[in-house]
């Protein structure tokens, strides 16, 4: 008995320090009460992963010749996801929690639209509107960096607001740009456009590249180099940071600019991808920031995690229409997302429990010497 309870105990060690362990646990536990539930609504739950693997992998017809539009849109629809998931996760790493990747998406998206319609068309404009929307979402998310560095200003409050105030900013401005109507811009010229690539069946373009690069500079940034070990640093502890000689005002600042930059940029792509072919007047958000937050989460805030973590819900996104056409409803996967946001925030709470029970274990032996 003594030696089973040993053996739990060590699993539950191991599974509460091995990140990978728990991202995966959870995404099995989401898709095993998602299949549950489908079964419980008298649906048939293999419907379901049939869908799944025809977004993952395309679908052949009668004649054996396959298309691969779905695995087009799959990766299509990750682009957004793993950016704001970026924005989430490098905040994260600094000790700041930015629900703001949804405002740094508005901004990046409205800049992008404006620069299309207002600057005569050249050759490469698409990248003019890139640079331009990176730099929106940087100056966005510094704004709340700079609040929370020199005033301490809460970065959660400051982010919902100011994603307010960017969505209805973005709409006001966007009005005032030629052709507008309650919903959309004139057309958007040819040469503001991502040239589509591998599938072109789909909407997958460069971006898709773009966000790959992102990665590995989320990645280089934030593990070989030194004004990474600065962030880290100040994410692990302030203090001990600045006791060190880290400038942790620059850090947060920086920071939260960097992360910002992450969501700017999401928004081009989408806007730019090919699904509109005009500028939009958004009447609500898109939610690709909250989705981010998601991201993040399950990827433990790593460039690879979160990589892996935004196709696994861009798999889950392309995957609802086709089960629609298979008889299950849609929300399933809206559900099986939220599943696995539950199950991963319930790490917290198993290393707050392995906390307790070490503070009980030295009271014990304090008390007994």
């Amino acid at each position: 008995m003594k030696r089973k309870l040993e053996r739990r105990k060590s699993f539950i060690d191991w599974f509460i320090n091995s990140n990978g362990a728990t991202s995966v646990a959870v995404v099995f536990l989401g898709f095993l009460f998602g299949t549950i539930l489908v079964a419980v609504v008298g649906k048939n739950p293999f419907n379901m992963f049939k869908a799944i693997f025809v977004s993952m992998v395309g679908q052949a017809n009668n004649k054996g010749i396959w298309n691969f539009r779905y695995v087009g849109e799959t990766l299509a629809y990750s682009i957004p996801y793993v950016l704001t998931g970026l924005t989430m996760a490098f905040a994260c790493r600094v000790g700041l929690f930015n629900i703001g990747g949804e405002g740094q998406y508005v901004i990046g998206m409205t800049i992008a639209q404006m620069v299309a319609l207002l600057v005569p068309a050249f050759p490469g404009l698409w990248v003019l509107c890139l640079v331009l929307a990176v730099i929106g979402g940087a100056i966005w998310g510094g704004i709340v960096g700079i609040l929370k560095a020199k005033f301490q200003v809460s970065e959660v409050v400051a982010t919902i607001m100011l994603n307010y105030v960017a969505l209805y900013g973005s709409r006001l401005v966007s009005l005032q740009l030629p052709g507008a109507t309650t919903y959309k811009t004139a057309a958007l010229p040819s040469q503001a456009f991502l040239s589509k690539m591998i599938i072109p069946t789909s909407n997958l373009n460069i971006s898709f590249i773009i966000m790959i690069g992102a990665c590995l500079l989320y990645w280089f940034i934030m593990e070989k180099t030194k004004l990474g070990f600065g962030f880290r640093a100040t994410g692990l502890n302030k203090d001990a940071a600045r006791c060190s000689g880290i400038n942790v005002v620059k850090n947060i600042s920086l920071a939260m600019a960097i992360s910002g930059a992450f969501s700017g940029l999401a928004g081009a792509c989408v806007l730019l991808g090919g699904a509109f072919t005009s500028g939009r007047i958004l009447a609500a958000q898109d939610n690709y920031g909250f989705m981010g937050i998601a991201v993040a989460l399950v990827g433990n805030n790593t460039a690879l995690g979160t990589f892996i973590a935004g196709i696994l819900f861009g798999i889950l996104k392309e995957s609802q229409s086709l089960m629609q056409n298979m008889d299950i409803p849609k929300e399933i996967t809206f559900i099986i997302q939220g599943l696995i946001v539950v199950f991963i925030a319930l790490r917290s709470g198993l290393e707050l429990v392995k906390q307790l029970r070490e503070k009980q274990k030295v009271r014990k032996e304090v008390l007994a010497k």
